[in-house]
């Protein structure tokens, strides 16, 4: 059973990143469907960073924990966020379609990322590299089940839950999460504000598309300990990470529980003992659950459960 719930908090913590970038984003009236896209070029940049800091060492045994992650998480935010800011230029600046650039953001980013893996990052040293990143706090194994559960983490884990705790605070709490919120609401009324609606607009894509990015990376480092085979996984939970936005209300600090139940859903196929169609069965839970949040948020018609009223449209500044 404890492996049970340290392998849930594992695929929630991708799903979380993921989950929250995409909130930051769609706050601001973006519907971005690049984000499985973004997730793998994360991923990319991660890896190059981590392939970079262990190439220039003599031994991985002389890696600095602190060094690699700080690198890492570098790398993985600075690819991902250029991505999401060509996704940006073309439907803020551009105005185009956002549906059919999040898409082309997708294609783009694992096909992008699969060239990168086999032909350019060398993974010599991705499993000693995966080890180090994957590392639980020291004293997590004193405390038994509770602390493995809990505490035996590596710092990727932590440091998703503080960004969806922050995130939540800045949205509802500051005045810039109120200028977001408005902008996403009603880019116009919010122009006639004085608030600068491309500006938040790029902001808040940029900022979301790096978070989302790390998801990726932590899965790749933390989660399978620095193996690789192609995008396709993390691609598929990018997609899973969207549903999350649908059924946590565009709530960052609900995103958090929200997460859990997916991974719980998503990692129980493999612990419990069923037939291949049960398995697969079990793998729609989260989208079955997410459908059924949609039809009753639908019928209920709160204004606090609706995503934001202008997600999905350009806007047009001579429009006003």
């Amino acid at each position: 059973m404890t492996h049970f719930f340290v392998a849930a908090i594992s695929i929630a913590t991708v799903l979380l990143y993921g989950c929250v970038g995409e909130i930051i984003t769609e706050k601001a009236g973006h519907l971005n469907l690049g984000i499985p896209g973004i997730m793998c070029m994360g991923t990319a940049g991660g890896c190059l960073g981590v392939s970079l800091y262990m190439g220039s060492l003599s031994s991985p045994e002389n890696a600095s924990w602190i060094l690699l992650v700080l690198i890492s998480l570098l790398f993985s935010v600075i690819f991902a966020a250029l991505l999401g800011g060509i996704y940006a230029l073309l439907t803020v600046t551009l105005r185009c379609n956002q549906n059919i650039t999040g898409l082309a953001i997708t294609i783009f980013g694992s096909g992008a990322t699969n060239f990168l893996m086999h032909s350019f990052i060398d993974r010599t040293h991705f499993e000693a590299a995966g080890k180090i990143v994957s590392a639980s706090l020291p004293f997590a194994d004193r405390l038994g089940g509770f602390g493995r559960v809990v505490f035996g983490h590596g710092v990727f884990v932590y440091i998703a839950i503080v960004v969806a705790i922050a995130c939540a605070f800045v949205l509802n709490k500051t005045r810039v999460g109120l200028h977001l919120r408005a902008v996403g609401e009603s880019p116009a009324t919010a122009d006639a504000a004085g608030i600068n609606v491309v500006l938040y607009k790029y902001v808040a894509i940029l900022v979301g598309s790096a978070i989302a990015g790390l998801g990726g990376f932590y899965y790749i480092m933390d989660y399978i300990k620095g193996s690789w085979e192609n995008a396709g996984t993390i691609e598929a939970f990018g997609w899973l990470a969207i549903a999350l936005v649908i059924f946590v209300l565009w709530k960052p600090n609900l995103a958090v529980l929200g997460a859990l139940l997916f991974g719980a859903c998503f990692i129980m196929y493999a612990i419990v003992n069923i037939t291949p169609t049960q398995k697969e069965i079990i793998k729609m839970l989260p989208y079955v659950v997410t459908i059924v949040v949609l039809v009753l948020t639908s019928i209920r018609k709160k204004r606090e459960h609706q995503p934001p009223a202008s997600l999905g449209l350009s806007y047009f500044r001579e429009d006003r």
